[in-house]
């Protein structure tokens, strides 16, 4: 059985990004500037500081960004959400209200028949969904 992992292109941003998902996520991040990478000849000065490859990885979770747009700069028809599942509300809450500092929230949070969730779309431009079974 595979695992999924998710892989997000950001706008410059991708340092500041990841940094802020380890303070909300946790996990051990390393990053590879251009620059720094055996690949560094095959990018103009101006990619030279940008982030190649991010790497956010806990036993639960792998994340993964770059700076680097690549040939899909445009958003195409698979509209993603990154999905937090937790075991109590209160780390859940934690979570949200992290992701939405500098963001927008979608669905404050709710409960319903299933447990308790909420979505909101982080300060770069990230979709995120929180969910708890715990209710009440």
């Amino acid at each position: 059985m595979p695992k999924i992992n998710a892989y997000i292109g950001f706008n410059d941003t991708c340092r500041q990004a990841m940094e802020f998902y380890r303070e909300v996520i946790g996990g051990e991040l390393t990053l590879q500037v251009v620059k720094e990478s055996p690949m560094k000849e095959m990018f103009p000065a101006s990619h030279q500081d940008k982030i190649l490859h991010a790497d956010l990885e806990s036993k639960d979770f792998t994340l993964l960004g770059t700076d680097l747009p690549g040939n899909n700069a445009a958003v195409s028809s698979g509209t993603v959400t990154l999905m937090l599942i937790y075991d109590t509300k209160a780390e859940m809450q934690s979570a949200f209200d992290k992701l939405a500092e500098g963001g927008s929230v979608t669905h404050p949070i709710m409960e319903f028949f299933a447990g308790t969730m909420g979505n909101l779309t982080d300060k770069f431009g990230v979709k995120w969904g929180v969910f708890s079974a715990e209710n009440n």
